[in-house]
């Protein structure tokens, strides 16, 4: 489908959402993506999923439906019906605390004392280690092996982001990451196009 068309099936979606259920369009434009069609004729429905939690929405003509239930996954808690509702004070205050969150992991000494070998694991930085395992299972190794060391910085940093889950400590790790590697990825596109 052309963007043309998917934009204003957002817009369509934006407005149903809004109407039905509260929710807030920011919420909808940053958070869902479209996935496609089902059913045919007067029954087709154009469907969009969540990024975060796979949670869809159907939307048919005008009108949208939550669908409650993935498989025999529940879906559309109370929780993230909620976020969706938030007002755009609060979606800013997300944003604001997300960035704050992503400045402190940036600058950290546990982010800095393994910078350049969490990078190497990635293959668009210029110092990477092709034999490596993935970036995700190298900051998992590392969290790990700070964890069994009792380390010092990796103390700080759990206390710091209020989580001692493994999981979310090596994810968030990783953030700076992410933004490196676009960057890199950017001025090679640049680099492309002159």
């Amino acid at each position: 489908m052309n963007p043309a068309k998917i934009n204003q099936l957002f817009d369509t979606l934006r407005a149903a959402c809004s109407r039905q259920f509260g929710f807030n369009p920011r919420r909808i434009t940053a958070e869902m993506r479209y996935i496609g069609t089902e059913g045919h004729g007067k029954d087709l429905m154009h469907i969009f999923r969540a990024a975060g939690s796979h949670s869809q929405i159907a939307l048919k003509g005008t009108y949208v439906s939550l669908r409650e239930l993935q498989g025999d996954k529940p879906h559309w808690t109370e929780t993230e019906k909620a976020h969706f509702k938030n007002t755009d004070a609060e979606i800013d205050a997300e944003i604001e605390a997300k960035h704050a969150e992503l400045e402190y992991i940036r600058h950290c000494p546990l982010y800095q004392a393994h910078r350049e070998p969490l990078l190497s694991h990635y293959k668009d930085w210029p110092g990477y280690q092709a034999a490596g395992p993935h970036p995700r299972e190298a900051a998992r190794a590392l969290i790990q092996s700070l964890s069994d060391a009792h380390d010092v910085q990796l103390a700080d940093f759990a206390e710091h982001l209020r989580t001692n889950d493994p999981e979310q400590l090596a994810h968030l790790l990783l953030s700076p990451c992410h933004l490196e590697i676009e960057a890199i990825r950017d001025v090679a596109n640049v680099t492309r196009l002159d």
